[in-house]
Formats: C-alpha cells, sequence, structure tokens
C-alpha cells in the first residue's frame, strides 16, 4: 500500500457520499438520528482537505493521522468508530508492514476488529458490521489463497452489496434503530448503505 493510494481513495470516498447524499439521508431518516450523511460528508471532506500534510508520510502514519483527525470532527458514533479503524489498521501496518495483499487484508481486519471492540457490536446486529466483517473475512481468505488484487477487489465489491441488502431483513439491536425493533425490518441500514458505497469506490481504483 502506497500513501498516494490512501490518498486517491480518499477522493474516490468523498465523491461517493456526495453523490450519494438523498440515499443515505432517505435510509437515515427512516431508522436513524438523521445526521449520518452529515457526519460523513464531514469526515471525507476532511480527510480530503489533509491531502498535502498526508502526502509525505508512511501508509501506517498517514492512517494514523487520519484516525485522529476523525476522532475530533465526526460527531455521534461514527467518529470514534471510523477513528479505531484507522488507528487499528495503522498499528497492524507499522507491525507486519504492507507490502503483500496478506498483510493488508490482516490490516484491514484489525481495523474491523477494532469497531467491533469500540462499538460492542456483531454481525447480524444492523449495522456496518454487516458489511465489514464478511468483507474482511473474504479479504483475508482470498488474499491468502494468492488472487490478485483486480480479482479481490471485485469480490469485495460483491459481499459488501450482500452484506449491505442483508440488513433489510434484520432487526436492529444497536443504536438509535434498536428503539424501533421489529419496525426497523424493511429498511437498510445508513451505516452499512455508506460502508458498501466506499468500499465499493475504493475497490473501482485497483
Amino acid at each position: 500500500m502506497k500513501t498516494e493510494f490512501i490518498l486517491d481513495a480518499a477522493l474516490a470516498i468523498q465523491r461517493t457520499i456526495l453523490a450519494n447524499e438523498h440515499t443515505l439521508e432517505s435510509l437515515d431518516r427512516e431508522i436513524g438520528d438523521g445526521d449520518h450523511y452529515i457526519n460523513m460528508k464531514r469526515g471525507a471532506s476532511t480527510v480530503v482537505e489533509m491531502q498535502a500534510e498526508l502526502a509525505s508520510l508512511s501508509p501506517e502514519a498517514a492512517l494514523n493521522k487520519i484516525g485522529l483527525k476523525l476522532l475530533s470532527t465526526i460527531g455521534g458514533a461514527s467518529g470514534p468508530l471510523l477513528a479505531s479503524f484507522f488507528m487499528s489498521m495503522s498499528k497492524s501496518l507499522k507491525a507486519h508492514g504492507d507490502d503483500s495483499p496478506t498483510k493488508i487484508a490482516a490490516a484491514f481486519a484489525s481495523g474491523v476488529q477494532a469497531i467491533i471492540q469500540r462499538g460492542k457490536a456483531n454481525l447480524g446486529e444492523k449495522t456496518m458490521l454487516d458489511v465489514l466483517i464478511p468483507v474482511a473475512a473474504q479479504f483475508e481468505s482470498l488474499a491468502a489463497l494468492g488472487h490478485d488484487a483486480k480479482f479481490i477487489a471485485n469480490a469485495l465489491t460483491k459481499t459488501a452489496e450482500a452484506g449491505m441488502r442483508s440488513t433489510k431483513d434484520l432487526i436492529a439491536t444497536k443504536g438509535r434503530a434498536a428503539g424501533l425493533g421489529e419496525r426497523a425490518i424493511g429498511h437498510i441500514d445508513p451505516g452499512a448503505k455508506s460502508c458498501q458505497l466506499m468500499i465499493e469506490a475504493v475497490s473501482q481504483l485497483i
């Protein structure tokens, strides 16, 4: 992984968040607090604005700096969760390196594990983790089998979409939607949707 790729990914993520304003706001109005899009837009824009200071850093240093910035920038639950993701990825890359798909997959999985621990949530609870957990597992599996980056990216895009769509039939047990009980069934989780969009945007760069 190179810092240049991280910067390109940040731009791609910002574009997809802005392009999907209506979708994210609609989903969040149905079962959320109504501020998901605003928080994601703020976070994505903040990272893009950091490009000049990130460009000279190593990948792990850039990811750590992004995590720290998001922690103080994004409101609600998303800030600490996304900050934990980037900072944990940074630690993994620093400890093990970033010169192979296997090591990058391990770093991604480490980031997802940090979200699990920070959010005290897991698969099947109608959250972003219904996208991130299966994506992380498949990323590690395909990397271990030696598949090339393009193959892995295409597969992860499909897995992210399947995970996002799976939230429609789930009862929420975490966050604002948890108070809706069965009324949340039939609605896609906005956090899962934004993660799916981000994974797709980054995968298209590969």
